[in-house]
């Protein structure tokens, strides 16, 4: 039987990439040992509030169609949210989505296609990649180097272009490094993209998971609002990823002609969903803030422990609920690392490599279980880490 060409874009680059992760949860429903520090899933609920209006609108009969661009109450309530970074800011300038991924996706297939090409900070989210070549066009990594922070930084953007390039898709704070880009550096990088004509598509899942300094966006850069596209949701901000509410905020123009790509998908999501996002993002809510003081602490007992094992250099994030280690000096990569912590010491990482090239040296960790997981976790890393530095232990 024949089969598009998507399928074969998209040969491994769909869950072949949490295959870690897949066999920790079969070891797990074995009974095995095995601490989960693999995905991005906040580990609190999400505030009893939002339950119960969606709850409450579910009742009220919140359970029909719906339209393309979303319910007005959500609606209206981004543009509140996003008229706080930026004055000009109407419903024309917002499109609903079930999550950031099928923003993200519906974005992209309304920029680009094949025979172009879209540029993307390695390391990246591990479906970035996909996202990208089921469009047809292609991926043109800009390296994020560990000595820079992984901060992007112009020049390497610049020097990446080529005559393909249509789109840079940025994700600020960063998965899974945790980097949060300056305005500076945004301007930096906004300069470049308007030399070369270029939409910026910007992931800002985790904006209200900054530890330090000040979040920046592209979107709020007057130079740069005409070629921005945002996307985010509630999945991070207030644990809530199984909701699946997400939205896409741009240009009128952008938004209007990617309108009839939204309906050709969905035609509409929940409208009792859309009505408890509405309330989440009008109403003062600490889950965010319980997570950011959370996460940054888990974050430094990670790097506090993991600095004292051999061959082991933790990165602390600026944001967000990852570290990640490089773990080249016990000389093993990331991915051989990653699978014998799971199968000697029954720790579930991500290996770096399921974020492009430059993370091949690393791994990632979740800051989403309890201090007495990431202690034990750390004992087990160490032991391996020691194993893989001992000269008559050395792993091939």
């Amino acid at each position: 039987m024949r089969y598009a060409s998507i399928t074969d874009r998209l040969q491994n680059l769909g869950s072949e990439k949490w295959a870690i992760h897949a066999e920790a949860r079969r070891m797990k429903a074995e009974g095995k040992p095995v601490i989960e520090l693999t995905i991005g899933e906040p580990d609190v609920a999400p505030d009893p509030t939002l339950l119960a209006e969606a709850t409450r609108a579910m009742h009220a009969g919140r359970y029909r169609y719906s339209n393309g661009r979303g319910e007005p109450a959500v609606v209206g309530a981004l543009v509140r949210k996003y008229q706080k970074r930026r004055g000009d800011v109407s419903a024309e300038n917002v499109l609903c989505f079930p999550g950031t991924q099928t923003a993200l996706f519906a974005v992209m297939l309304g920029l680009v296609e094949a025979g172009d090409a879209v540029l993307v900070g390695d390391p990246l989210y591990a479906s970035y990649e996909g996202v990208i070549r089921a469009t047809g066009a292609s991926c043109v990594p800009v390296p994020l180097r560990p000595e820079n922070g992984f901060h992007m930084k112009a020049a390497d953007l610049e020097a990446a272009i080529t005559p393909e390039c249509r789109v840079l898709l940025l994700n600020t704070p960063h998965n899974p490094t945790g980097a949060v880009l300056t305005a500076e550096e945004i301007a930096e990088i906004g300069a470049v993209c308007r030399r070369h004509d270029l939409w910026i598509v910007c992931d800002e899942v985790y904006e209200q998971l900054v530890f330090h300094g000040t979040f920046a966006s592209p979107f709020d850069n007057e130079d740069l609002a005409e070629r921005t596209v945002v996307v985010s949701s509630i999945s991070k901000s207030h644990a809530a990823p199984g909701f699946r509410s997400g939205w896409a905020i741009g240009p009128a123009e952008f938004c209007a002609r990617l309108l009839a790509v939204s309906e050709t998908m969905l035609f509409g999501g929940q409208p009792f969903i859309a009505d408890m996002t509405a309330y989440a993002l009008d109403n003062p809510i600490a889950t965010a803030a319980t997570m950011r003081r959370s996460y940054q602490a888990r974050a430094a007992r990670f790097a506090d422990a993991l600095s004292r094992a051999p061959g082991l250099t933790p990165l602390p994030p600026e944001a967000g609920m990852f570290i990640v280690v490089d773990v080249s000096q016990t000389g093993m990569s990331g991915e051989d690392f990653a699978w014998a912590l799971l199968r000697e010491e029954f720790v579930a990482t991500m290996p770096g490599s399921s974020f492009g090239e430059q993370a091949e040296g690393f791994i990632r960790l979740s800051l989403t279980v309890p201090d007495t997981h990431i202690d034990e976790a750390c004992r087990r890393i160490t032991a391996l880490a020691t194993r893989a530095t001992s000269p008559k232990e050395r792993y091939a």
